[in-house]
């Protein structure tokens, strides 16, 4: 008997090309576009690209009907509202900023998805995600990094859980972004030259600011002090929301040289701004933890660690501190460590686990 497996189709050309894959592989393949935008106004919808805009739901239709497959949308506005945006505005309110993404793959994409597709007798889930899922040594699940470093997304989705990874499969981790293109272009799939979603899919405009400004109304942090970390008043922020560690762009003071963002204090609502080497750290402590290919910490473990979905990762000595608590001591400092985001941990390109960073880094001047 085939396995049955729902695909998350965004309508670009990577859940295209899983779905066209699972389907040559001999599985009972169903589409699914999940329909999150949370705006009724059907003209700023279809504006919006990435994975929630109306032609998404247009451009995945069309294609599982050229496979040969059903295709069906599922409404999670619910979901995506409490667990991600919400998620995102409150972090930004508290000075912090988030990664929506991986909130999304979490509880999204994985956790609500599965269970509804569970629920209509399914084995698996698929996405296009560029990551491979294995079955390691000590008996756990853990996604791996795809065949290509350029679009690899293994960062972004260290949040799940074995259950989830025991029931997800991720055919596009073995090619690389050009071959995905190719075997949509030979299928004359439409989203063969569908360009990449870039930005978080419910902003317009990459707009942060403005966003929470009207999904925070009356909530928002007001104007306060650019100041110095010893508390030399510099300028007037516009918010908090504004902002985050290591921007140098639109902070429009005359100080005669760049300067960029190293804290924000939203108790004091200040924005702590110093030199170049000042964005440097050397340690963190990570809260929230999931683990992924490691079980648990015992001890001290040396990782390679990534504290943004950019970053190419450095060497660093991991030990717990708390039930809930790790620290991260890099062996070489990096930039920009910045609160909200997330820290993942690999060996050798195994996701072990990560956490949130939840601590104001230790700066490079302390730490030489």
């Amino acid at each position: 008997m085939k396995k049955k497996v729902v695909v998350g189709m965004s309508g670009g050309v990577d859940s295209s090309v899983a779905a066209y894959l699972l389907k040559e592989q001999g599985y009972d393949v169903i589409g699914v576009t999940m329909q999150i935008w949370q705006d009724e106004d059907t003209e700023r919808q279809s504006q919006n690209g990435g994975c929630c805009g109306l032609s998404a739901v247009d451009d995945a239709r069309e294609v599982a009907g050229l496979i040969g497959i059903p295709h069906y949308v599922m409404n999670f506005k619910k979901e995506f509202k409490e667990k991600v945006i919400d998620y995102f505005v409150e972090s930004y309110l508290k000075g912090r900023t988030p990664n929506p993404c991986i909130a999304c793959n979490r509880y999204i994409k994985w956790e609500a998805l599965l269970k509804r597709s569970m629920e209509i007798g399914a084995d698996y889930i698929a996405t296009g995600h560029y990551a491979r899922i294995a079955r390691l040594d000590n008996g756990r699940y853990a996604v791996r990094t795809s065949v290509t470093a350029a679009k690899d997304q293994t960062y972004a989705l260290y949040g799940l859980t074995q259950f989830q990874l025991e029931h997800t499969l991720m055919p596009v981790g073995e090619y690389t972004k050009e071959e995905v293109r190719d075997i949509a272009y030979k299928n004359k799939l439409k989203t063969a030259n569908k360009p990449d979603s870039q930005e978080i899919c419910f902003i317009l405009d990459n707009d942060y600011a403005a966003f929470i400004d009207e999904a925070a109304a009356g909530r928002v942090p007001k104007k306060g002090n650019f100041v110095t970390k010893d508390g030399k008043i510099l300028g007037e922020h516009l918010g908090i929301t504004h902002y985050t560690i290591g921007q140098r762009k639109g902070l429009n003071l005359a100080m005669g040289h760049p300067v960029f963002v190293n804290e924000i204090r939203p108790q004091s609502n200040e924005v702590v701004v110093g030199e170049a080497e000042d964005v440097w750290g050397s340690e963190l402590v990570c809260s929230e933890l999931n683990f992924m290919g490691m079980e648990d910490l015992t001890g001290t473990r040396e990782v390679t660690a990534k504290i943004r979905y950019a970053h190419k990762g450095e060497r660093c000595t991991i030990e717990r501190t708390g039930e809930d608590s790790i620290r991260c001591r890099f062996h070489s400092p990096v930039r920009a460590i910045t609160p909200g985001q997330a820290v993942v941990f690999y060996d050798e390109g195994v996701v072990l686990g990560g956490g949130v960073i939840n601590s104001t880094p230790v700066f490079r001047s302390d730490y030489d």
